[in-house]
């Protein structure tokens, strides 16, 4: 009988050490989710599917600032040798000789 009643006490603290457990973890939680939304407060959302369509048709689509922190410009290309660009365009030799492939064999019909 002395058995019963010590198993009784220890399932009775653990129960409340469980419960006092996840009271701590939901408190936790919950501070974290505050601060999360505090933090979010002033961030707006991305732009909607349809303001992004709007923009790759070539519409000015005007958006308030969401919030994020703004991004320098991109650095200046470096300055051209002697001040002239220069474009070629290089194809590959059509009449490349030497080069060959495989050759597509019929199948063999003798094996099965």
């Amino acid at each position: 009988m002395v058995d019963h009643q010590e198993h009784r006490h220890d399932t009775k603290q653990h129960e409340e050490a469980t419960r006092k457990r996840l009271a701590d973890e939901k408190a936790h939680r919950e501070k974290q989710q505050a601060a999360a939304r505090e933090a979010s407060a002033n961030v707006k959302p991305t732009p909607t599917q349809q303001e992004n369509d709007l923009a790759a048709s070539g519409v000015k689509v005007d958006l308030e600032p969401d919030g994020s922190p703004e991004q320098p410009p991109p650095p200046d290309p470096p300055p051209v040798e002697g001040g002239v660009t220069r474009s070629r365009q290089v194809e590959a030799d059509r009449n490349r000789q030497g080069y060959s492939t495989r050759a597509q064999q019929p199948a063999d019909s003798t094996k099965t």
